[in-house]
């Protein structure tokens, strides 16, 4: 079964290949030669990774997925939430967004903060949702050269150094992401034994 990840980002799609077994074949944007920008205008999460795998679907007519990540932190509300790319601006800039975050928070003591990817699925003209959390805390300064966004600035429960301090693999098997997609490939795995 081809499914289309609705990503140009060829690191995750790697990733998602490596973790499916051969009964699928994972493809992104720039095999199906999409490249304009999916706009993300929702209020949730679930919304713009819905819009997203429907863009594609809609496009191609083939089975797809699409994720869509926030940093929801208590202090602040749940913010910065859906706009976490965005948060200090379009140019979506990590260290912007890293210095609007601690500047937004200051010296609050309350510096607790959860990732949440929610991943789209449509399979078959049905359509699914499933949910990553990975809970933490937001610290005082940056910590850590790996990663990418808030990872310098998080801290996942349990751990003591910052998702950009520990190495890529770790991290990526307690994430949010790979929790979301855990739930994901289980379901999939799930689809093809019962059509055999």
């Amino acid at each position: 079964m081809e499914l289309v990840f609705a990503t140009n980002n060829k690191h995750k799609i790697r990733e998602i290949s490596a973790l499916l077994n051969d009964d699928f074949r994972i493809l992104g944007l720039t095999d199906l030669n999409i490249t304009e920008e999916i706009p993300e205008e929702a209020e949730t999460l679930e919304e713009n990774a819905m819009f997203k795998a429907r863009f594609v679907h809609e496009k191609t007519g083939m089975n797809v997925f699409a994720d869509d990540t926030g940093l929801e932190v208590s202090a602040l509300g749940g913010a910065p939430g859906v706009y976490s790319a965005r948060y200090a601006g379009e140019a979506k800039s990590f260290d912007d967004n890293i210095d609007k975050l601690l500047r937004e928070m200051g010296s609050a003591s309350e510096r607790s903060a959860r990732f949440r990817t929610v991943i789209a699925l449509i399979l078959d003209g049905n359509e699914y949702l499933f949910e990553g959390i990975v809970e933490g805390e937001i610290i005082r300064e940056r910590r850590g050269t790996g990663g990418f966004g808030y990872d310098p600035v998080f801290i996942a429960s349990g751990y003591d150094k910052t998702f950009a301090e520990i190495p890529l693999e770790e991290k990526n098997s307690i994430s949010h992401r790979a929790r979301a997609m855990k739930q994901l490939l289980a379901f999939l795995n799930e689809r093809t034994r019962q059509r055999d």
